[in-house]
């Protein structure tokens, strides 16, 4: 573990050595108070709850996780410095959760930073709480499986345009995975068992289920499975970039 400790310091240190981490934390931010009480219709819908709030960070992640985790690999990969990470006494798996845990925490740092929002409701009206924090949870993890696809395809790639623009097509078929437009196309033709695993598939379904307040074992388990997949998909990238 002393590996990924090293490794996430390192690049949890480097987000904030230039203004770049500023100035998405403060984009971030401000793109959620824009859709919480403008579009989201926040004072109009007359309710003490975040579901506006919550509603966006779906599509808020699939441009701004990318935005993250493309530099994650491409651009060591680029600059030629993943010769000299790979030299350090840490294993390709060290890196990646090292890697990973980084732009993770970052991700939460920025969410967190939303606080005040969290505040205004209550202040407002009288939430339910309880609600509120499992939303939070399922908006954490969902971030964090959008960054472990990110971080395979950034490892896949020395263009760093190329991994953002890659890892939103994948994060958007995802989305959409349990959508009807979606359903349709497959019910036509597929058994019903295919139709179900790739409705199961659907972040959204999973973080609507948590964001509801019910903390289903089941809807955890499936982002850290998926974090997990794509988390050791990114290791074999790597490890056979380094054979080539």
């Amino acid at each position: 573990m002393d590996g990924v400790r090293i490794i996430a310091s390192r690049e949890f240190a480097a987000y904030f050595a230039t203004p770049l981490a500023y100035v998405f934390i403060v984009i971030f931010l401000a793109l959620m108070g824009v859709f919480t009480f403008y579009l989201g219709g926040f004072f109009e819908r007359g309710q003490a709850d975040l579901l506006p709030f919550f509603n966006f960070h779906p599509w808020l992640y699939l441009f701004l996780v990318p935005a993250i985790s493309m530099r994650l690999w491409a651009e060591e990969r680029k600059s030629g410095s993943i010769e000299l990470l790979m030299t350090l006494p840490v294993t390709t798996t060290d890196a990646v959760i090292g890697k990973f845990a980084a732009a993770w925490a970052f991700t939460a740092i920025a969410l967190a930073l939303t606080f005040p929002i969290w505040i205004t409701v209550n202040y407002l009206g009288d939430p339910d709480n309880g609600v509120i924090a499992a939303a939070y949870l399922g908006s954490l993890l969902m971030a964090g499986a959008f960054l472990a696809i990110g971080s395979c395809i950034s490892a896949a790639n020395r263009n760093q345009v190329v991994a953002f623009i890659i890892t939103l097509v994948v994060c958007f078929v995802f989305l959409l995975a349990g959508f009807p437009l979606v359903l349709d196309f497959f019910s036509g033709w597929a058994p019903q068992a295919v139709v179900d695993t790739i409705a199961g598939l659907s972040f959204l379904q999973h973080f609507n289920a948590i964001s509801k307040g019910v903390v289903d074992l089941r809807d955890v388990v499936y982002f850290l499975v998926v974090i997990g997949t794509w988390l050791y998909a990114t290791a074999v990238v790597l490890d056979l970039k380094k054979a080539d």
